[in-house]
């Protein structure tokens, strides 16, 4: 399997719920889900994949390294600063399952303004954003 050095890392309220929501809606595969020993709503860390891609994410809590990183879910920061794009082969059937699992769709399926490729966005329960796409940035020039 190949690793990439860049791989996004977000923090959730109800992170079993994200889980299950990601693997749902955007067809994420759990990887590693580390859930604490006494209780099971805590993800001390998870790591989900797509393609040859990975997300890490876990329960928002209240500690030392929340503090120091300044870690806040989307909800709590009132929006996003950044969102994961995301490299799909079929756009269409991946925004239809998207929509059938509830996910918000903030931008259907269109072609990209000014570059290659069709995309759409789309916001998790939780209010993190996704972008999806057939454009591939590695893609030779």
């Amino acid at each position: 399997m190949p690793t990439h050095s860049l791989i996004p890392c977000l923090r959730y309220q109800d992170a079993p719920a994200a889980i299950d929501f990601l693997c749902a809606a955007f067809g994420f595969e759990s990887h590693a889900v580390y859930a604490d020993d006494q209780d099971p709503s805590l993800i001390h860390h998870a790591q989900l994949t797509l393609g040859d891609g990975m997300v890490m994410l876990g329960s928002a809590r209240p500690g030392p390294s929340t503090d120091a990183y300044r870690w806040k879910t989307a909800a709590e920061a009132g929006g996003v600063t950044a969102c994961v794009y995301i490299i799909v082969d079929d756009l269409d059937a991946h925004h239809a399952r998207a929509r059938a699992a509830g996910a918000e769709i903030v931008t259907p399926p269109h072609d990209n303004e000014g570059y290659p490729g069709r995309g759409y966005h789309a916001r998790d329960p939780e209010g993190n954003s996704w972008s999806f796409g057939t454009y591939d940035p590695w893609a030779p020039l």
